[in-house]
């Protein structure tokens, strides 16, 4: 399978990408985490999204949105809502979406720290991407976080 990844503003959007992004989202944060929490936060609407479709199949595989400093934490832009489908784990994927977020929050809003929370089983995979832990771990929506950032 390969991806097509792009990224864009919240009003250049289509009505399909939005639906594709909020099925992803609730498919895995929602669904398969058994996590109750109101996605729809807000900042969806003052952010970039980033989406990986299948080439073959024309389904979302991969998706994040961008936030610019001062939206998702004071001092630091933020890349959030990091997922990948179930069918498309194992593949690479996961590193190609966050590789390819990097590239576009720096393009976007220059080359900055950047701040994340992360699934805290998730630490060795963002640490390859050069993030570390940069504060004490905490639950969020009942899952265990920590913050890291990559300077």
């Amino acid at each position: 399978m390969n991806l097509t990844f792009t990224c864009k503003f919240f009003d250049e959007l289509t009505l399909h990408e939005l639906y594709d992004s909020m099925v992803l989202r609730q498919e895995i944060f929602s669904v398969e985490q058994n996590c109750a929490f109101l996605d729809a936060d807000g900042k969806d609407l003052v952010a970039f999204h980033c989406f990986g479709y299948g080439e073959e199949d024309g389904k979302l595989h991969a998706y994040t949105r961008l936030l610019e400093k001062g939206i998702a934490y004071p001092e630091y832009a933020s890349i959030g809502r990091v997922v990948t489908s179930a069918a498309s784990r194992g593949g690479g994927w996961g590193r190609v979406l966050m590789n390819y977020s990097i590239e576009q929050l720096y393009a976007k809003f220059g080359v900055q720290p950047i701040k994340i929370g992360a699934q805290a089983y998730l630490e060795k995979f963002y640490g390859s991407l050069g993030f570390v832990q940069c504060g004490e771990g905490y639950l969020e929506d009942g899952i265990p976080h920590i913050p890291m950032l990559k300077s």
